[in-house]
């Protein structure tokens, strides 16, 4: 799949199979995102087993069966729901109903992995937390902008040795190209995406938290427009935060879709770290008119300039972890409480945000 493709990129990385054949299974349901193809492909080159796939559309199915020949096609959800077989239910449902899969996924005794974002209102979230409480299960989230790409998990590494000291404040740029005509209806409806800040907003407040080490946050302020999609009016076509973790890191986010079609992939995403010693800049996808490879890191600190290019160098470490927290019952790959709280976060910025007019 093209680079330019944002919707439909799929990281490919190194495999690293934590677990033997058939010793981890799991399903893949709701395939109205392709994001599922990304997840999948994670959970797969950590040796999961992919045993199932449902959509009642059979458009998706047979185009999901192109890459992954091996799944079998379930008849209902409840083949998959009722299989014990299967420990695992990774789910892109139009984003309104990504909670209600995920209860009925964790009625069912399985762990549930679902595209950001999780929920698109607050009482979604509550219900969310409700079920994790009663069933002990997973609610995990595929916040892919720092799970799905080496530069960003190298800055995680780079940070927890110290390489920067204390981190103080981080920027993030995640632009994103629209390609309207080929984005299903509810893309343009509120009630169903929930909002930029909801949306593609999630990605840099999960990072934000991650990068700081902040447990909670406040949203200071927060902005949505649409500039120049009046065609589609429910459609948010920008979007910025500023935010302040509880200890005391900051952050300022702008997300939007004014991607030009001359960028040779599908948002020149970057992520800018402030640190007591140092810096970190992240070119996640391109660095521009310069070298159009993916994953490029640059360090400065007290030892000196360093820039790190990291394609193919760094893997996937989250996919594996997950795989193993399920099995062994532990939270090394993100905790419940991390990934919650960014999309709670993300829902109030969104809530709370000033319409630009």
């Amino acid at each position: 799949m093209s680079s330019k493709d944002g919707m439909n990129y799929v990281p490919k990385g190194k495999v690293n199979k934590v677990v033997n054949k058939g010793e981890f299974v799991f399903a893949a349901m709701a395939l109205d995102h392709g994001h599922i193809n990304g997840m999948c492909n994670g959970l797969l080159e950590a040796g999961a087993e992919l045993k199932w796939v449902y959509d009642p559309d059979p458009k998706k199915v047979e185009a999901f069966k192109k890459r992954f020949p091996r799944a079998q096609i379930a008849s209902s959800e409840q083949e998959v729901l009722t299989d014990s077989d299967v420990c695992l239910v990774a789910g892109a449902a139009i984003p309104s109903k990504r909670c209600e899969l995920g209860i009925k996924v964790m009625d069912n005794g399985k762990d549930y992995f679902t595209d950001k974002a999780p929920f698109t209102t607050l009482e979604q979230l509550e219900l969310a937390k409700q079920k994790v409480r009663e069933t002990g299960k997973k609610y995990m989230v595929y916040y892919s902008e720092r799970l799905h790409v080496e530069s960003a998990v190298f800055a995680g590494q780079l940070i927890d040795e110290g390489a920067i000291g204390r981190v103080l404040q981080v920027t993030g740029f995640g632009p994103h190209r629209l390609s309207a005509n080929k984005r299903p209806d509810w893309f343009f409806e509120k009630e169903y995406y929930g909002g930029i800040l909801c949306d593609i907003g999630s990605h840099q407040i999960e990072q934000f938290l991650y990068y700081t080490n902040s447990k909670d946050a406040t949203v200071q302020s927060s902005k949505v427009a649409n500039y120049n999609n009046k065609n589609y009016p429910e459609l948010e076509d920008y979007g910025d935060a500023t935010l302040i973790g509880d200890n005391g890191a900051t952050q300022f986010f702008r997300v939007d879709w004014f991607t030009p079609d001359g960028l040779s992939t599908w948002g020149d995403g970057r992520t800018f770290i402030l640190g007591t010693e140092g810096y970190i800049e992240i070119r996640k996808y391109t660095d521009i008119a310069r070298d159009s490879s993916k994953d490029h890191l640059y360090l400065v600190n007290q030892q000196g300039e360093q820039h790190f290019h990291l394609n193919g160098e760094v893997g996937f470490p989250f996919f594996g972890e997950l795989v193993l927290d399920c099995i062994h019952r532990t939270e090394n790959a993100m905790t419940q409480k991390h990934a919650f709280k960014a999309a709670e976060l993300c829902l109030i910025a969104q809530e709370q945000a000033l319409r630009v007019e």
